[in-house]
């Protein structure tokens, strides 16, 4: 099935069910992000922000909520 066809198809539900299809569609996506923070986390990816983040931290610059 084409992301097209996907489109259509989503556009021709009732709005209860594009309602319960954007709920499960941002738990899905919230699943997907972690999984990629958690992978950039252990290869290093986040290290230059983090450390940027610390700096500013000691500096006083920022705060934590």
């Amino acid at each position: 099935m084409s992301t097209r066809e996907i489109e259509i198809a989503i556009t021709e539900l009732p709005a209860n069910k594009v309602r319960d299809l954007m709920s499960w569609f941002a738990e899905y996506y919230s699943k997907l992000l972690e999984v990629q923070i958690e992978y950039d986390l252990e290869t290093g990816h986040l290290d230059s922000i983090l450390a940027e983040a610390n700096r500013e931290y000691e500096a006083g610059l920022a705060q934590i909520l």
